[in-house]
């Protein structure tokens, strides 16, 4: 019975069970999902559903084989209903068969003893990222607090691609810098540039394929510069009279960064002012005696007022009180008692005795003082420079030219004239050309110079001798490279040969009665702190010429060259001067020169006069305004003249085109035996901050090879543009195969990185020096100074018809420095010490003298002479 009652209740109980599972449809538990085919890899798709009695995939419509299906049953726990999984692979060769058509998807079907279910569609793609991106962010310069949009489109891609960005490849968290902001387009946006914002962002591209990274955008924040506020106008230049006064400010509010503008302006303002001249104290005429007093004395009084001391000038010497003892009948005999009498004598006597004694310091005093002042006189006065120079007359050498400017002498009148003393500051040489033999042939000795047929002191013992006076302190050590003369009223010029540097001392520059012992010479650029700021680079070499602080009555002219394109609209370019405490300012900003400053700048091609009524250290300085402005450069190749192993150097020297530098670096190869190879080459060197790059092609492969493991060599921009030194080169090492082989050709190109290049070979080349570093009185000028006297005169006056020195400067081409003459006491003198600064070695004086003719100042007596008639 007991088993009999257990039987149906678990018959029953099985016949609820299927009762409730026969009255369900399928519910799936889990349902395919889209999935990625990455690469070559199947991927697996999933169904789950209760109860179910078959649960098959579908495909794009068509049932997929049962034999490629999965199957799992289990029992869910907590219904106690039957569970069914299956799972199916999809291949890649799968998706591909459906070209052309929609989408490949999958689906599953669960069937039960009620009806059907379907689940989801799930799609099924090939997973894929392009490596080119659509758009790349492009590099930007940008003003400091500006906004900065940098654009990206990735490239195509399933799934789309993430977005993110990088700085120096650093990763850039909007969340952590609420300055940056990811756009939904994918674009970064920086709200408000900041100096450290400056670097190279990149769009990175990635999902479950490949990380795909973007060109480099370089941001460059810039600054432009802001003039700081002026600074209190400085205390006059002159103790007494008229001088001058300035204030200046700096370009540091803010300073200009990463190429930001410099301030427009100038940093430096001038003014004229008069300095209030010191007034000694005068004495008043006496008054009279008093009357004769009860002490037998009378009294006479004066008062420095006549005029009054002033300004810090000195106060009367003197006595402004004076006593005299009264005779017998003036002195009242009641009042005055022979002891009295005595009393007074002895007081007059004590008086008269500290008068003398105070009249006799005053002596002393004033002749200590002139002795001193005697000592402490102008060191150019001639007492100090010449052993006392006595003038003496001279016959004038006859010119080297065939026709000469001259007038008939006067015969009845006796001229004195003076030819300063000269002294080489540097050997001469001769020409030299491409030999088998030593580059260079040894210089003679240098000429000496006569004072009233002493023999001068060494060159060293004339700058030992200068380089301790305060006068000199800008006077180097080193005697190389200088050129020093001795000058008077006549004028003369000062050469310092192959370096296109030179002093012209017109006519009646030093004042009458005045010698002066002038220098010049060529600094070292690596010795001298010369400020160079943002994109400023020195243009010429630095030029001393002294003593400063002599007077000058009118401008010198000094030339020297510069190396960079003269194009003003592509640059600032400015003077600088050192001053006595030897720090560097601004003296004038060219093509903005006033009239009224002490120095006035001509810029030709290559060469820069100056006119200047100062003697001081000068250079001229650049700073580029786009980067178009260039510099030249001169490239120039040296060998060894004598090559004995089988490795041969061709060093190749990259220096401003100027021909100081140029003199300096031919003295140093050969000093170590070297020969030039080739004429030297221009390149101009453009502000792209881009290095200049060197190779070498085209050697005969049988017989050498290089031993430079790179294919170039370079030189950094900051290098040439920003450099302290006056010359930089490179070395190439090459070898020979066989001591045998002695020939060699080859191409040197030369280029600057993202620009032209050029490429040379050896050529011979031909170095002519100049002998004469001094010259002194007539025989500096090509003019003679009568003959240049009366041009003066007839030209100066005004012409109502135009022919006057205006029209001798448009004849000259130089009308352009029209109002700078006419500023002058004689414009005409101005045009003629221009002219004779440029044509010293290759001006035709008849040229000139045409010139005069055109213009019709016959009155002149200017005409041409042949060297019979002379």
């Amino acid at each position: 019975t007991c088993y009999k009652t257990c039987f149906f209740f678990f018959l029953s109980l099985a016949l609820f069970f299927c009762l409730k599972v026969r009255n369900r449809l399928p519910h799936f538990l889990v349902e395919p999902e889209d999935k990625y085919i990455v690469k070559n890899k199947p991927v697996t798709l999933t169904c789950r559903s209760t109860p179910a009695t078959q649960i098959y995939f579908k495909c794009n419509g068509e049932w997929v084989h049962q034999d490629d299906h999965y199957i799992e049953h289990s029992v869910d726990p907590a219904t106690g209903l039957p569970v069914m999984w299956v799972t199916i692979d999809i291949t890649r060769q799968q998706v591909e068969k459906i070209f052309g058509l929609d989408e490949y998807w999958c689906q599953c079907v669960a069937w039960s003893t009620t009806g059907t279910q379907k689940s989801q569609k799930a799609y099924i793609r090939i997973a894929y990222l392009r490596k080119n991106f659509e758009e790349e962010p492009q590099s930007k310069e940008v003003a400091l607090d500006q906004e900065v949009s940098l654009r990206c489109h990735p490239p195509e891609g399933v799934p789309p691609a993430e977005v993110e960005w990088q700085r120096n490849e650093d990763l850039v968290d909007p969340a952590s810098d609420p300055n940056f902001v990811i756009m939904p387009d994918h674009n970064l946006v920086i709200k408000a540039a900041r100096l450290a914002d400056t670097g190279n962002y990149t769009c990175v591209a990635k999902n479950i394929v490949a990380r795909r990274k973007s060109n480099s955008a370089t941001v460059l924040v810039f600054v432009n510069g802001g003039w700081s506020t002026w600074t209190t106008w400085s205390s006059c230049s002159a103790v007494c009279g008229r001088g001058w006064q300035k204030r200046s400010r700096s370009c540091t509010n803010p300073t200009p960064l990463n190429g930001g503008t410099s301030c427009d302006g100038q940093n430096v303002q001038k003014s004229a002012c008069v300095a209030t001249c010191p007034v000694d104290g005068g004495w008043s005429e006496w008054s009279k005696w008093s009357a004769c007093g009860a002490d037998c004395s009378m009294w006479r009084s004066r008062e420095c007022t006549q005029p009054s001391p002033g300004t810090g000038g000195k106060d009367c010497q003197g006595l402004d009180l004076q006593s005299l003892n009264c005779t017998s009948e003036q002195c009242p005999q009641s009042e005055c008692s022979p002891f009295l009498s005595e009393d007074v004598a002895l007081y007059v006597g004590m008086v008269a005795v500290a008068l003398c004694l105070t009249l006799l310091l005053i002596v002393v005093v004033l002749v200590y003082r002139r002795k001193k002042e005697g000592l402490d006189a102008d060191v150019a006065d001639s007492s100090i420079l010449t052993t006392g120079f006595q003038p003496m007359g001279i016959k004038p050498s006859k010119p080297e030219n065939s026709h000469l400017l001259t007038i008939q002498p006067d015969l009845t009148t006796t001229t004195t004239s003076y030819q300063g003393t000269l002294r080489s500051r540097h050997d001469a040489t001769a020409k030299f050309s491409m030999t088998n033999g030593p580059l260079l042939d040894p210089l003679p000795n240098g000429s000496h110079t006569l004072h009233n047929g002493k023999l001068n002191p060494d060159p060293a013992e004339f700058v030992s001798r200068f380089s301790t006076q305060s006068y000199f302190k800008t006077l180097p050590r080193d005697v190389a490279n200088t050129s020093y003369g001795t000058f008077n009223f006549l004028g003369g010029r000062l050469t310092i040969p192959n370096t296109g540097i030179s002093l012209l001392i017109p006519p009646e520059a030093i004042p009458r009665g005045k010698i002066y012992e002038i220098y010049l010479t060529v600094q070292r650029k690596e010795d001298l702190r010369l400020p160079l700021a943002g994109c400023q680079t020195l243009l010429s070499p630095v030029v001393s010429c002294g003593p400063p602080g002599v007077v000058l009555s009118r401008p010198v002219i000094l030339s020297m060259d510069h190396c960079f394109d003269a194009c003003l609209d592509n640059w600032a370019v400015r003077l600088k001067k050192q001053n006595y405490e030897g720090t560097w300012e601004d003296v004038l900003l060219m093509g903005e020169e006033l009239v009224s400053e002490p120095f006035y700048c001509q810029l030709e091609a290559e060469t820069c006069r100056l006119f200047s009524e100062q003697l001081g250290t000068f250079a001229v300085v650049g700073e580029s305004l786009h980067m178009g402005a260039a510099k030249r450069l001169r490239l120039v190749l040296f060998s060894d003249a004598y090559c004995s192993t089988l490795e041969y150097n061709i060093r190749v020297y990259c220096m401003d085109d100027t021909q100081d530098v140029f003199k300096e670096v031919m003295q140093m190869e050969r000093q170590l035996g070297g020969r030039l190879i080739d004429e030297p080459h221009v390149l101009l060197f453009k502000d792209s901050y881009h290095n200049l790059r060197l190779s070498i092609h085209d050697m005969p492969q049988a017989h050498w090879r290089s031993k430079l493991l790179a294919g170039y060599q370079e030189i950094p921009f900051y290098h040439i543009w920003n450099g302290s030194q006056r010359y930089l080169h490179c070395t190439f090492t090459l070898e020979r195969l066989s001591l045998s082989t002695c020939e060699l050709t080859c191409q040197l190109c030369v280029w600057q990185v993202e620009g032209e290049g050029q490429s040379f070979t050896d050529t011979p080349f031909l170095v002519m020096d100049s002998n004469a570093t001094a010259l002194a009185g007539p025989s500096a000028f090509q003019i003679p100074y009568l003959i240049r006297q009366k041009i003066c005169s007839s030209l100066d006056a005004p012409c109502p018809n135009g022919a006057d020195w205006r029209m001798l400067a448009q004849r000259l081409k130089l009308e352009r420095y029209g109002h700078f003459f006419a500023s002058k006491a004689s414009p005409t003198s101005g045009i003629l010490d221009l002219w004779e600064a440029q044509h010293f070695h290759s001006g035709n004086i008849n040229q000139l003298a045409a010139v005069m003719a055109d213009i019709g100042k016959q009155e002149a007596m200017i005409f041409l002479v042949s060297d019979g008639d002379c």
